[in-house]
C-alpha cells in the first residue's frame, strides 16, 4: 500500500510539473514528495497515540523540506506541493484527493478552541503560492484559489476566487481547462474590477455630455472658462490606467 501511494505521488508530479524529467528526480529533489511520505508517517504515529514520537517526525519534515504539515492532519491521494517553502497545514485541515498547494500556502485555524478549526478542501481544488485558507470553511470540489488571496469564507465548487479578502470571479462555474498553474485561469471577470470600469464609463459619458452643453452656451455667448478648468481637474483616462 505504501509502495502504491509513493508511485501515485510520483504520478502526481509528472501530471502538473512540466519540469519533472525523471522517477529519480522526482523522489531526490521534490520537498513536496517527501514532506507527503514523512506525513504519512508522523499521521499513523498520531493516530497510534504516539504524539510526540509524531510531532518530531513532523519537526524533522518541516527542517527537511521547509514545510510544516501537523500530523493530525488528514491528506487525500495524490496530494502535489509545489516548490513548497512556506506551505503550513493545520491539526484539523482536510483535503480531498488531487490537491495542488503552491509555496507559501497557509491552511490556518482563526480560533484557540478545541475541534474544527481549520479548512476543508474538496477533490481537485488548486491553492496559488501565498494563499491563506483560514478558519474550518469549505473550499469545494474543483475550486481555484489565486495566489495570495485571503479566503475567510465558503468557496462553491469549481469557483475561482482572489484577493484579499477573496472575492469570488464572475466566470464559468465549472473550470474546463483542468489544471490551472498558480491558481490563475484565462479569464479572470473580477466583479469588483467590471464595477470600476462601469464607473469609468459613465463618468466618460457624462463628460461628454458636459462638453456639448458647455459648447452651446459658448455658441450663445456665455464665458464657461471657468467651468471648464473645474471638468478638466478630473482625467477619468489617468484613472483607468490605475485601474488596469
Amino acid at each position: 500500500m505504501m509502495f502504491k501511494n509513493i508511485r501515485e505521488d510520483i504520478a502526481s508530479v509528472f501530471d502538473r510539473d512540466p519540469a519533472a524529467r525523471s522517477t529519480i528526480e522526482v523522489l531526490t529533489c521534490y520537498p513536496g514528495v517527501h514532506a507527503r511520505i514523512l506525513h504519512r508517517l508522523s499521521n499513523k504515529l498520531w493516530h497510534a497515540n504516539l504524539k510526540w514520537l509524531a510531532r518530531f517526525v513532523s519537526h524533522i519534515a518541516r527542517w527537511f523540506t521547509g514545510i510544516e504539515i501537523h500530523p493530525g492532519a488528514t491528506i487525500g491521494r495524490r496530494f502535489f506541493i509545489d516548490h513548497g517553502m512556506g506551505v503550513v497545514i493545520g491539526e484539523t485541515a482536510t483535503i480531498g484527493d488531487d490537491v495542488t498547494l503552491y509555496h507559501g500556502v497557509t491552511l490556518g485555524g482563526t480560533s484557540w478552541k478545541e475541534g474544527k478549526r481549520h479548512p476543508t478542501l474538496g477533490n481537485g481544488v488548486v491553492v496559488g503560492a501565498g494563499a491563506k485558507i483560514l478558519g474550518p470553511i469549505s473550499i469545494g470540489d474543483k475550486a481555484t484559489i489565486g495566489s495570495n488571496a485571503v479566503v475567510v469564507k465558503d468557496v462553491p465548487a469549481g469557483r475561482t476566487a482572489v484577493g484579499i479578502p477573496a472575492r469570488i470571479l464572475d466566470e464559468d462555474r465549472n473550470r474546463t481547462e483542468g489544471f490551472s498553474a498558480y491558481g490563475i485561469g484565462n479569464d479572470q471577470n473580477d466583479p469588483f474590477s467590471k464595477a470600476i470600469h462601469g464607473l469609468l464609463g459613465h463618468s466618460v459619458t457624462v463628460d461628454q455630455r458636459i462638453e456639448f452643453i458647455l459648447q452651446q452656451l459658448e455658441k450663445m455667448g456665455v464665458r464657461v472658462d471657468e467651468e471648464r478648468a473645474t471638468a478638466d481637474k478630473f482625467d477619468p483616462n489617468r484613472l483607468n490606467k490605475i485601474v488596469d
